[in-house]
């Protein structure tokens, strides 16, 4: 079993986007040796600049590497990162571990787990909430999955990236928690986005009345992160629309496998399809009060 030690232990990264860049950043800073690649080398620049070493694929990642990071953006790209030509699972050396930190299909990361076995590898699924502001102050809350006697030997680097560290079960247990906590969020992104919308009907100072509901029993994270943004016009940072709509794909689909019906979610999920359909693919999450604006011709 892998032992961490910052002077010996050798980190891969792969994914350097608007949450991966924050949390390897935070692993460099702690002295890890560190080897990162990403689809595009200039996101993945500043990380070279504290120290990383630029490697051209995932497999010369995992060569390289003793525990490899993955946090990219769909699960075709978890699929092409783990077992493409020159994915993680061609350079991996028995012993070594691979964290997928995507949020993804429960089925993928079990699917994940077996192949890594296979070459003596140990797999951990460990997909993440809190978003930009978590990814960078290292507050994140982690979810994790696989076997229990690995996850306690990452312990040490999980609490570098984040706060709250939670072991959910075996392989696949942490992304059908991450899908507990996407349909937790798109409940209240939209009461978030209804209530700012019923206030400014209303002719409210909405900054005064967050400073009431805020807390109160509506405080949640959407409302203390992102209703200020909002009230900006800041739409353009956070967790991208076309994740979140990843998301609630992955979290529907799961809920029909169990014969499960969840029409709130249904319902959010049109709504974030229309954010889509108007170009907001990119943006934040928060972008669904302009959804919610053109339904209700509220400028």
């Amino acid at each position: 079993m892998i032992t961490i030690d910052k002077t010996r232990t050798r980190i891969g990264w792969i994914g350097t986007g608007v949450m991966g860049q924050s949390m390897c950043r935070h692993l460099i800073e702690q002295g890890f040796q560190t080897h990162v690649t990403n689809r595009t080398k200039a996101k993945a620049q500043p990380l070279i600049d504290l120290g990383a070493t630029w490697k051209e694929t995932p497999e010369e990642v995992a060569q390289n590497s003793d525990v490899i990071f993955t946090i990219v953006g769909f699960p075709k790209d978890v699929e092409e990162v783990y077992s493409g030509e020159t994915g993680i699972l061609k350079g991996a050396k028995p012993g070594s571990v691979v964290v997928d930190m995507t949020t993804t299909q429960p089925t993928l990361a079990q699917t994940i787990d077996r192949a890594a076995k296979q070459k003596g590898v140990f797999a951990v699924d460990a997909p993440v909430s809190g978003g930009d502001v978590g990814a960078r102050n290292a507050t994140l809350s982690i979810m994790v999955g696989g076997d229990k006697e690995t996850v306690t030997a990452l312990t040490p680097l999980f609490e570098i990236l984040g706060s709250q560290i939670v072991y959910q079960g075996p392989a696949g247990s942490g992304q059908h928690t991450k899908m507990c906590n996407q349909i937790v969020i798109a409940g209240t992104m939209i009461g978030m986005c209804e209530s700012l919308l019923y206030g400014q009907k209303a002719g409210l100072d909405l900054e005064v009345m967050l400073s009431s509901i805020t807390g109160g029993a509506a405080a949640c994270w959407s409302l203390t992160n992102l209703a200020p943004r909002i009230l900006k016009d800041e739409f353009d940072t956070g967790f991208f629309v076309e994740h979140f709509v990843k998301d609630m794909g992955i979290a529907l689909e799961e809920a029909r496998l169990m014969d499960l019906a969840l029409p709130g979610l249904a319902l959010v999920n049109q709504l974030y399809q229309a954010v889509m359909a108007h170009g907001g693919a990119r943006m934040g999450t928060q972008a669904l009060m302009r959804a919610l604006k053109q339904l209700n011709n509220v400028g």
